[in-house]
């Protein structure tokens, strides 16, 4: 091995390449498990992001299910997930192109089973089907987009897998739908509904209705309301319904008794939820009506365990990962997604009597590499003050290379990473282009600010009608924080983001206080929020409403707000240059917007970089602009802040 040789931080030489770094990861999308066999779902750079179901074979290797050109992904909510149902050796996914539903069995050529669109437009679009074997019905959401200039309507519909086909309409009337369950005997279905302005996580309704094949009657509300985040509703295998709730003030699993009394059946200051982005989330499964396996972060850590139904014991798994999602169980297996601060996202099957492990997909390849293991930065979990008494997290990366090391004396330069969502957090799984920037010498702090999920209610409330205020502060404080510490370099931070990330990084650059955008020698935005303003008035159904709770209302006497937020408004307080990454299909969060913020800077003479990617929608998924994306931002850094 060579020695360590003296490099300035930030020039460090790194074998993580943009280019493996874009064509090594594959995203994991989903984690699926049928009569005891493990499917996934994987979205692949190289083949221009085209979601591919893939079948665990007999021989431990992969098998692509959906051929080329089919890529299983919706368009529901324009995040998606829950795209794929399985029954009795045939796939049911809904394709990208088109949004159609499509019949996949050992034939191999998938068969449609709605109409084709009148034109290019997907109007109809579908997710989160379950099959309803004895009456031949899948069972999900619709999304309806068919009338022009109105809002597209959400409802739950049972469409015939016969000869006949036809779809009806079995629930409608609220904003939203997910998780349509139904129970074991068939007599009964379970859904969720919210209403606008509410989120997912903010407030949702459980309902219970009985179901015929025909139609949903007698629909009673059996949780949720004001207040309330229900989340992931399942029957157990003796027909008892189960669901995630976090009316305690923590997302823990409550099950629903003959009587209609709600039982909360390990309550613990853990999450056992999490912020429905996408369809078809799941963190427990049925092992048998007496133990179900369930996932939870507790003190910002995500463990897997057993849960005894009857006496409450939770017994966690001693497993070497801190990330856990998709989680399944079928004929004694137990199948996951999984990440660890050395392990990408993977798929891992486990024996549930004997608890043996192993992965069997991971999605970095590259990270398996054993002479890459000393360019591999571990993070660690940090909380640091930021109001007076309050505290936020993050996790903290050091610079890690095994060929280099700083001038004595001399400290590393700060990336600051803002999740999106804004209510999301931090992975713990290894992510390559993190590495990216550890293995060149600069120091990636990934912030958990107020709003983020894993913390509690309290601490993701903290974010109501506090977007732009609270997250900046935070991600500043996080900054001064390791600055303070003597950990890096406080003359040469930066920040960047992605989505709602993207917005808080803007926030910060635009800061009101002096102070906190004096931090940051440079900004990045990936398709980030420039002007809330314009989202609330261009953007899909799904977050249409979403300002409401993260900043106000939109009225006279909020539009004050609104502008008091708004990065592009405030651009006249920008000093430092910022890069722009944007797609140019995006529909969450459209080019426009970018646009006008690069304009308002360049007016200024302002350094704006500018990278515009044909057929991208909201985050990259195709490798060379991968590359791209992560080089141009390094160059951009090195050229006009850390020199």
């Amino acid at each position: 091995m060579p020695l360590s040789i003296t490099v300035p931080f930030g020039a460090w030489p790194s074998p993580i390449t943009s280019e493996r770094v874009a064509t090594a990861q594959t995203t994991l999308i989903d984690v699926l498990l049928h009569e005891g066999v493990v499917y996934w779902i994987e979205g692949r750079p190289l083949e221009a992001g085209r979601h591919v179901l893939v079948r665990l074979g007999d021989d431990g290797a992969g098998v692509d299910v959906t051929p080329q050109p089919f890529s299983a992904r919706t368009r529901v909510h324009e995040y998606g997930g829950g795209a794929v149902a399985l029954a009795a050796g045939a796939a049911y996914f809904s394709n990208f192109a088109d949004q159609r539903l499509y019949r996949l069995d050992g034939s191999g050529v998938p068969t449609p089973l709605t109409l084709a669109p009148a034109s290019n437009d997907a109007v109809l679009r579908y997710a989160d089907g379950q099959i309803d074997a004895t009456r031949h019905l899948w069972i999900g959401i619709r999304e309806d987009h068919r009338t022009p200039g109105a809002e597209a309507a959400n409802t739950l519909v049972a469409l015939g897998l016969g000869p006949a086909g036809g779809e009806s309409v079995l629930v409608q009337g609220s904003d939203f739908y997910a998780s349509p369950r139904l129970s074991p005997d068939g007599r009964l279905l379970a859904w969720l509904a919210w209403d606008h302005p509410d989120m997912p996580w903010t407030a949702t309704r459980l309902w219970v209705g009985e179901f015929d094949g025909a139609a949903v009657t007698n629909a009673v509300m059996v949780a949720g309301g004001p207040g309330e985040s229900v989340f992931q509703p399942e029957w157990s295998p003796d027909g008892l319904l189960h669901y995630v709730s976090d009316r305690s003030g923590w997302w823990n699993i409550y099950r629903r008794e003959a009587s209609g009394a709600a039982v909360n059946l390990c309550p613990r200051t853990a999450e056992f939820g999490r912020a429905q982005w996408g369809f078809g989330m799941s963190t427990y499964a049925f092992v048998s009506a007496d133990q179900l396996v369930c996932t939870y972060t507790e003190d910002g850590t995500g463990k897997l365990a057993l849960l005894n139904l009857q006496g409450g014991a939770l017994t966690p798994f001693d497993l070497p990962f801190t990330e856990f999602s998709s989680v399944r169980a079928s004929a004694g297996r137990i199948a996951f997604k999984a990440g660890s601060p050395t392990v990408a996202g993977a798929v891992v099957v486990l024996d549930a009597a004997s608890g043996h492990a192993a992965i069997v997909r991971n999605t970095a390849a590259m990270a398996d590499d054993p002479t890459l293991r000393e360019y591999i930065s571990t993070p660690r979990l940090i909380e640091f003050p930021t109001s007076p008494g309050e505290t936020a997290f993050a996790l903290f990366y050091p610079p890690a290379n095994a060929d280099c090391h700083g001038p004595p004396g001399s400290l590393p330069p700060l990336l600051v990473k803002c999740h999106g969502g804004p209510t999301s957090s931090a992975s713990r799984s290894l992510d390559l282009r993190t590495q990216f920037w550890t293995s060149r010498g600069i120091a990636v702090v990934d912030v958990d600010y107020g709003g983020s999920t894993g913390y509690g209610r309290a601490y993701r409330d903290r974010l109501h009608r506090m977007w732009g205020i609270v997250d900046a502060r935070d991600c500043g404080a996080a900054a001064s924080y390791l600055a303070a510490n003597g950990l890096v370099d406080a003359a040469r931070m930066v920040i960047t983001g992605g989505s709602a990330g993207g917005f808080t990084a803007l926030s910060c650059l635009t800061h009101a206080d002096p102070a906190l955008r004096g931090l940051f020698r440079a900004g990045a935005s990936h398709y980030g929020v420039s002007d809330p303003e314009a989202l609330t008035r261009d953007t899909h159904k799904f977050e249409s409403r979403y300002m409401d709770w993260l900043i106000a209302p939109y009225s006279d006497a909020g539009r004050q707000t609104y502008i008091d937020r708004s990065p592009v408004r405030n651009a006249g307080r920008i000093g430092a240059p910022v890069a722009f990454f944007q797609g140019t299909e995006d529909r969450i969060v459209p080019p426009s917007q970018t646009e006008e913020m690069v304009a308002a800077l360049r007016r200024r003479g302002i350094s704006a970089l500018y990278l515009l990617f044909a057929g991208e929608q909201h985050g990259f998924r195709q490798a060379i602009h991968i590359q791209w994306a992560l080089d141009a931002e390094l160059y951009f850094y090195a050229a006009l802040a850390w020199r």
